[in-house]
């Protein structure tokens, strides 16, 4: 037999030492799961030594054993797995015959060894342990597969629910702050800030349950050619002689939510002024009007605006009172921003003015559907017959009322009418982000760039490729908007628009856009319009464009002069020194005669004097701490003008 060894004896090399497994036994003794347990003797195997055991338990049960001892099969406490690791048990197969004792200790099981009775230490000996392990079975695999195993395991079933109850509690914490919001409202603003809130908890619920890009890239198709018919054929079908009466049934809305901070002016960019001091309001109030004088019909204008446009344009819609126009006006929503790092609002309450005036923002002109039928407008406009929508941003100074287009809607020749039409045009290269109608699951779809994974961002661009792009004008059946909005299934991708507030806090803002509804109507159609219907005026290079002598004015209307040769624009680029109105204008006298200009690109501290005329390619850079002054009457024509050019008064 051999020797029991001692207690201060060194461990032999390539085993646990008898300290370290004393230790382990020591700590076994404090497991948190119940109250303390008494330690139990140890006696030899039979024919083994003095090799230890711990008292026998039974191995897949939930039993307790003698003297206090815990059983338990898979839900077995950490004391049990501890004791499994301690160094006197040397081999995990080793059995014993059961003492005679064993019957009175527990049921029957398979049992590794006994106690003596009494308790306590062995003399010379090694610690006893408070319950043994149960034999382990024979391993399948080795144990490092069992971890990669559970890993994998733990990475596709466990991910998808911690990542729902982390969107859980993101949705959680926002009821809680939009519930503490909503409180602050007074008795008069707190139907609309429900309604407002309440769509904003859908938007963030679907944003939270959105994954990576919103289409799938392979199921992407050209669209069958009859869904996108050409704008001359639909005009090649005349007028009727009942126009008037077709007239009757159309309303045109306009986008009025935006401010004209990117030209650097305040208040609702709508009431820039853009050609002989006519705003852009005041040119779509022409239009109209001059639509009502013409055919007798009673054509209403609506705006949306926005809670930044609101008040200014209520007030310069007192002008228009005397016009031969209806003009009303309903709010789009006003959401909460977003804080980028906890996705909470940053709004506390619900006032927009003074200090909170970044706290809310418009969601995009995709709100268009729920705030018109909130309003009661919609309701209204089909109790007076109307049927359907004409819309356009109201900066798009090409976007006016065509006849033929709305004869088709009306009269469409396999008399099945259109519930959405979306205006597109050909693409150049300045318009590759734009986005484009494909075909997809057998609907016509609106792409956006923001929609495309990166590796197909290239093939997106491309011209040859994808030859239309949206020009976000819009008709829509009044019924169709309606029926929809009452089942809540008009289905717009979110657009996540990230900004930097003043104070340097990032924030995001929840959008969607008007024409990515066209999935959600039946017979949608698309026509590709001539470009002249896409006049969008974003910048001051564009402003510069409508201003000059390249169009002209009629009732409102833009159209191109018919002394330009070439039916195209000229493209314009005026540097950083021209992007406020203000600025613009202090540095032309007058504008250029601009007939027979190809391209033109200005930058740093450039002057025009008046009667300047610009053809072919003009390119004036003035380089930092230099001047150009382009004196009045010169002709540039193909000239690159650079360096330091001084003209003063003598």
């Amino acid at each position: 037999m051999c020797p029991p060894r001692s207690r201060g004896a060194e461990a032999p090399q390539g085993s646990r030492g008898a300290n370290d497994g004393r230790r382990r036994r020591e700590d076994a003794s404090q497991a948190p799961n119940g109250p303390p347990m008494r330690r139990l003797p140890v006696q030899p195997l039979p024919g083994r030594g003095r090799s230890p055991v711990a008292t026998p338990r039974r191995r897949g049960t939930g039993e307790s054993g003698p003297a206090g001892t815990r059983f338990g099969g898979r839900g077995r406490d950490r004391t049990v797995k501890r004791a499994r690791a301690a160094p006197a048990i040397t081999s995990a197969r080793r059995r014993a015959t059961p003492p005679a004792s064993a019957a009175a200790q527990g049921p029957p099981g398979r049992w590794r060894g006994s106690a003596p009775a009494g308790g306590g230490r062995r003399k010379g000996g090694t610690v006893g342990l408070r319950a043994a392990a149960p034999p382990l079975p024979a391993p399948r695999r080795p144990r490092y597969r069992q971890r990669r195993d559970f890993s994998k395991a733990m990475s596709q079933a466990g991910s998808s629910q911690f990542q729902e109850v982390i969107r859980q509690e993101l949705e959680y914490s926002m009821k809680v702050e939009l519930d503490k919001i909503l409180a602050t409202a007074t008795s008069n603003e707190l139907e609309h800030t429900k309604k407002d809130l309440e769509g904003f908890k859908k938007l963030f619920h679907r944003f939270l349950q959105e994954k990576g890009p919103s289409v799938d890239w392979g199921k992407i198709q050209r669209p069958p050619e009859d869904s996108i018919q050409p704008y001359e054929k639909i005009k090649a079908r005349g007028l009727p002689d009942n126009i008037a009466s077709v007239l009757n049934k159309l309303v045109v809305v306009k986008l009025n939510g935006g401010l004209g901070t990117s030209m650097g002016c305040k208040g609702p960019k709508s009431l820039i002024g853009v050609r002989n001091e006519n705003t852009f309001l005041d040119l779509t109030v022409q239009q109209i009007e001059h639509l009502n004088k013409s055919y007798n019909t009673d054509v209403p204008l609506v705006l949306m605006n926005s809670f930044n446009t609101d008040d200014d344009t209520k007030k310069i819609l007192q002008k228009y009172s005397h016009s031969r126009v209806k003009i009303y006006t309903f709010n789009q929503s006003r959401y909460p921003r977003i804080n980028k790092e906890t996705l909470l609002p940053i709004a506390k309450d619900v006032s927009y003015s003074g200090e909170n005036t970044e706290c809310w923002y418009p969601p995009g002109h995709g709100d268009i559907y729920a705030s018109f039928y909130n309003s009661g407008l919609l309701d209204n406009l089909i109790g007076e017959g109307k049927e359907y929508i004409f819309v356009s941003n109201i900066d798009n100074l090409g976007a006016t009322v065509d006849l033929y287009i709305l004869n088709h809607l009306m009269n469409p020749p396999n008399g099945k009418r259109c519930e959405f039409v979306m205006e597109v045009t050909n693409k150049t290269r300045a318009d590759v982000k734009g986005g484009t109608l494909t075909q997809y699951e057998n609907k016509l779809r609106l792409v956006e760039i923001a929609q495309v994974p990166k590796a197909h961002v290239d093939e997106f661009k491309s011209v040859s490729k994808f030859k239309i792009f949206n020009t976000n004008n819009l008709w829509i059946a009044l019924s169709a908007i309606k029926r929809l909005q009452e089942k809540n299934a008009i289905d717009m991708e979110i657009i996540v628009n990230p900004k930097t507030l003043d104070g340097g806090l990032n924030v995001i803002q929840l959008e969607t856009a008007v024409g990515a509804a066209i999935k959600s109507f039946e017979n949608s159609l698309g026509i590709n319009v001539p470009r002249s219907r896409f006049l969008p005026v974003k910048t001051t290079s564009d402003l510069l464009l409508v201003m000059s002598n390249l169009y002209s004015l009629n009732a409102g209307s833009l159209t191109m002069s018919e002394k330009r040769e070439f039916p195209t624009v000229p493209l314009v680029k005026l540097g950083s020194s021209f992007t406020k109105v203000q600025d613009y204008l202090r540095r032309f006298e007058s504008i250029p005669d601009m007939l027979e200009l190809d391209h033109l690109t200005v930058s740093g501290d450039v002057t025009f004097g008046k009667n300047v005329s610009l053809k072919g390619t003009v390119i004036i850079i003035a380089n930092h701490g230099d001047r150009i002054d382009i004196p009045a009457g010169a002709l540039l024509e193909n000239k690159i003008v650079s360096g330091n050019l001084r003209i003063l008064d003598h």
